[in-house]
């Protein structure tokens, strides 16, 4: 029977239940998975990290062999004129003896030419070391000499024994027996420094002189062939020192206070050097006793390798992080649109496809072009990804799409490493822009949903 008292009666049937927290926030707790995965995938990125700098260091260290047996980098010091003098001088008893000191002498104009002819040397076909042979003409000439600024009395001089020193950093690199023209004489070099301070290696050939010898202006000429590697410096011990010098390489890495006047083409490189006695802190003579530095003078250039296979891979490795959180996020948002499930476990072998990438490209650009070993591995691991994700969707066209935005991301990371100055500015852009797609595609994703 019907209530009078409520002539319209109305069901009150129970709220729908919400579910549980869980089903609530899982767009919130997967991108939370996410973010967490993002994270512990670093671990092996840093691994691989590693794994190149060892082979780059162990490429250094191959380097160095090869240097060994060929030659090392190569610094030019000289020709200067070194003659013994007799010193007074008190001992720790208060006696007074007789000493015999150096006094190192520079020549007035000292000019250089030169040409190196480049070769690579290599062990197992992976390591490579750039070396050169430098064909040299070096002339010049040394002035009467100034005693009296050093305070020398011609007396206390033994000219008779007076020698020239060459500086040389490694004897593995001289091709021909080192011969000079002084004035008219043909004289030839010996090994060591014959008791001579201020060059830590050198030649030297000894000089038949008389007092009479050292007021007269005296030339000297001499034709230098020598191996090295990578590098090869001079130091500026003239007056005027003049030094040209040309090669068919076109990295060439100038070095020094003292810059060239250069000319710089595909086909290589030709620099002109000009250094005067103002521009360095040491003076044109000195004696033994006096503390001089030249090591700070010296200029040169340094055959390099621009961004080396190993010096690429490390620099493409640091963008990881990025390339795997796009990835990632590019997959959440195709999963929620798609209302789709995917697992963690899913996402994890996506992740490990994308760390192989980059042991793929170390290993293949050892044997290879940085760009080939690149494109083989990008082109492997976006058809690995792209075929893993049609199996996980069931779309060959959400495939495609994945696949097209990989390939967008490496070519985008592929350019990046290409660039040397303008790597930090196309890389903002690049980054912002991708932000602003992903802001535009999420714009309609219901989160709370």
């Amino acid at each position: 029977m019907e209530n009078p008292s409520n002539p319209n009666p109305e069901v009150i049937l129970p709220e729908p239940s919400s579910g549980n927290i869980f089903d609530r926030n899982r767009n919130l707790l997967k991108g939370l998975m996410i973010s967490f995965l993002i994270l512990m995938l670093l671990i092996p990125t840093y691994f691989i990290g590693q794994l190149i700098r060892e082979r780059q260091n162990r490429n250094e260290e191959v380097k160095r062999e090869i240097a060994s047996q060929w030659s090392g980098s190569q610094n030019l010091n000289g020709p200067i004129l070194v003659i013994p003098y007799l010193q007074i001088e008190k001992t720790s008893d208060q006696k007074m003896i007789s000493v015999k000191r150096h006094a190192y002498f520079l020549p007035d104009e000292l000019k250089i030419d030169g040409r190196m002819d480049h070769d690579f040397r290599s062990r197992s076909s992976i390591f490579k070391l750039i070396v050169y042979t430098a064909q040299l003409q070096i002339t010049g000439k040394f002035s009467p000499l100034s005693l009296s600024k050093l305070n020398l009395l011609p007396e206390n001089l033994l000219p008779n024994e007076a020698f020239l020193l060459y500086g040389l950093s490694d004897y593995t690199g001289i091709q021909e027996q080192m011969k000079i023209r002084w004035d008219q004489q043909q004289l030839e070099f010996n090994a060591g420094r014959n008791g001579a301070s201020h060059v830590d290696k050198g030649l030297y050939t000894p000089l038949v002189l008389q007092a009479a010898d050292l007021l007269q202006t005296h030339t000297f000429n001499m034709q230098l062939s020598l191996r090295g590697s990578e590098r090869i410096g001079f130091y500026p011990v003239g007056k005027s020192t003049q030094v040209s010098l040309s090669s068919k390489w076109p990295h060439p890495d100038f070095e020094g206070k003292t810059l060239p006047a250069k000319q710089i083409s595909d086909s290589g490189f030709s620099a002109q050097w000009k250094a005067l006695d103002l521009n360095r802190a040491f003076p044109q003579q000195w004696k033994e006793t006096q503390e001089i530095n030249i090591e700070e003078g010296v200029f040169g250039v340094n055959l390099i390798q621009p961004l080396d296979n190993y010096a690429k891979s490390n620099r493409t490795i640091k963008y990881a992080i990025l390339v795997i959180m796009l990835t990632f996020v590019v997959y959440f948002f195709i999963e929620v649109m798609q209302n789709r499930r995917v697992h963690a476990v899913q996402y994890v072998l996506i992740g490990f496809a994308l760390c192989i990438f980059y042991t793929l490209l170390l290993s293949i650009s050892e044997y290879t072009s940085y760009a080939t070993a690149y494109i083989s591995s990008a082109l492997a691991t976006i058809l690995l990804i792209s075929l893993y994700t049609r199996s996980v969707f069931q779309s060959t066209r959400t495939a495609g799409v994945f696949g097209a935005f990989l390939s967008i991301l490496y070519v985008f990371i592929f350019v990046l490493i290409q660039l040397q100055d303008g790597a930090l500015l196309a890389g903002s852009i690049g980054l912002f822009l991708i932000l602003a797609a992903i802001m535009y595609f999420s714009r309609k994703i219901e989160w709370s949903k």
